[in-house]
């Protein structure tokens, strides 16, 4: 296994997409459809990296960014906005609130994989310990 990655996304399709596209390159795979699940789930597994939807029911990303941050249990947690949302300064935003990386929807199915081991706290072993 490459690492368990924890994706916080409320559309379902998005996360299916994201999810086949990852786990068909070795990563484990879990979910969240809202915010506070999201905390709870990475409090709870310690995923290796966080991929967090901007546009999310009840809470924003930005938020769940800055609180995710603020536990130092999940502090080290590398986080990549995946978001619709590009428009001037929405990169920043996100980078702002707490992400190491962005990447714009509609997602590369070619590319995302790849993208996403750039975040990969280990990814010049390919494994996590």
């Amino acid at each position: 296994m490459k690492g368990l990655i924890l994706i916080i996304e409320d559309n379902a399709d998005n996360f299916y997409l994201m999810r086949y596209l990852l786990e068909n390159q070795g990563f484990k795979v879990i979910g969240a459809d809202s915010g506070w699940l999201g905390i709870e789930m990475a409090l709870y597994n310690i995923p290796d990296i966080i991929l967090l939807d901007i546009q999310l029911p009840g809470m924003d990303g930005y938020t769940i960014a800055r609180r995710l941050r603020a536990n130092s249990i999940l502090t080290n947690i590398p986080i990549v906005a995946v978001t619709s949302y590009a428009m001037a300064g929405d990169k920043e935003h996100a980078l702002a609130a707490g992400a190491n990386g962005y990447i714009e929807k509609p997602i590369n199915p070619d590319m995302f994989a790849s993208q996403i081991m750039e975040f990969m706290p280990n990814k010049n072993k390919g494994e996590t310990t």
